[in-house]
């Protein structure tokens, strides 16, 4: 539904096409019974990483596939459209790359970046805690020296694909406790790894396909080679990730959106009442209007700051607009498609219901909606 905007290339086109293949045929049929039953799609990203869509936005180098941000958050939006804990866990993994990809050395990258971008590895981005949320650099996971490595003793929170990663992308303290950010690690930790273990999923609203729990670490052992980055630079290098993980979920959210508008669409010139479609009363179609120009405004921001990624300028400012918006219009715009399905709408026989479910995820991660203003009015006004 809605002008799609046109893509910089015929491979960037082709590659949407692809995703859109996928999308209808190995996706919508299966998104419905997975959510209901807790079914973790696992080898559907095997499938997406073997179609080149898991490393989309790395060097190629690397095993990627070289693509602007631009094309790469198009991609995620056509997989949203389709099954967003899909399109979600793509844009967790793509953030669980990053540092390797940014910030590895030579041998790591060998080692472990190509199966990662290539789908045979899945990620997961440990960097939460249960008393560290938004408060990211007070986190208290602690990386203690042993031997030639280090010893990894705390607990991580809120972890998508914990229990079921091949590796963690896990961010730990070695500095002193009062050292904020500037006393965190980042680590790459292949699972399963003694001493690390996952909690029972937790019970969700939405997107039950996806298992979100709590990870305890207990003297996990990590080599010095599996520290990405000096010692202490980890919180940078999870701010940056971050920045171009709210794009994703930017992007995620537009597709979710677009999903609930062409349900409503659909729904509203079949469904009858009066004697003619609902489509036609002008509460339903000014309804339909605001949430199509809702969505297309959504797509254009987040486009217009993956340019600026592109362009290697500093985008921490507009992700931040990008992620807050788009998120905000999903979480409108699903439960404006309840409503014009009315009754039907609030019944399982339909999606819309849990489209409107899964929306109020997304003003929740990569940084709360809040989180999100402050992140703006500081870049606004220059303060640290």
């Amino acid at each position: 539904m809605g002008v799609r905007p046109l893509l910089p290339t015929s491979e960037a086109g082709e590659l949407l096409e692809l995703t859109a293949e996928i999308g209808a045929g190995e996706l919508a049929p299966r998104a419905a019974a997975a959510e209901a039953e807790g079914a973790f799609p696992r080898e559907v990203f095997r499938t997406l990483g073997r179609a080149g869509l898991l490393g989309l936005p790395y060097p190629e180098q690397h095993g990627g596939a070289g693509q602007p941000y631009t094309v790469y958050l198009r991609v995620l939006e056509e997989l949203a459209a389709h099954w967003l804990a899909v399109a979600l866990g793509v844009s967790v993994h793509t953030l669980t790359c990053y540092p390797l990809a940014a910030h590895g050395t030579p041998d790591q990258r060998e080692r472990w970046l190509g199966e990662m971008l290539g789908g045979e590895l899945l990620g997961a981005y440990a960097l939460s805690e249960p008393q560290a949320g938004s408060d990211a650099a007070a986190l208290s996971t602690r990386a203690a020296p042993e031997g030639e490595g280090y010893a990894i003793t705390g607990a991580k929170a809120w972890i998508t694909h914990g229990g079921v990663a091949d590796y963690y992308t896990l961010f730990a303290r070695t500095g002193g406790p009062d050292s904020r950010g500037r006393g965190i690690s980042c680590f790459h930790l292949p699972a399963p790894v003694p001493g690390l273990t996952a909690a029972a999923p937790e019970r969700k609203m939405g997107m039950s396909s996806s298992p979100t729990c709590q990870l305890a670490l207990e003297a996990v052992p990590a080599g010095a080679d599996q520290r990405v980055g000096a010692e202490g630079e980890g919180f940078a290098i999870a701010m940056a990730a971050l920045d171009a993980g709210r794009l994703g979920i930017a992007a995620c959210s537009v597709g979710l959106a677009r999903a609930a508008l062409d349900l409503a669409v659909d729904y509203a010139g079949t469904r009858t009442q009066f004697g003619r479609p609902v489509a036609a009363f002008q509460g339903v179609s000014f309804l339909l209007a605001d949430m199509a120009t809702q969505v297309e405004a959504a797509r254009a921001l987040y486009l217009e700051a993956a340019r600026t990624k592109d362009a290697g300028l500093p985008y921490t400012r507009q992700a931040a607009m990008a992620k807050l918006f788009a998120s905000d219009t999903a979480m409108r715009v699903t439960t404006d498609a309840v409503q014009v399905l009315g009754g039907y709408g609030y019944t399982a026989d339909f999606p819309a219901e849990r489209y409107m479910r899964e929306a109020k995820v997304l003003q929740i991660v990569e940084g709360t909606n809040q989180i999100q203003r402050l992140v703006i009015g500081r870049e606004l006004c220059g303060a640290p």
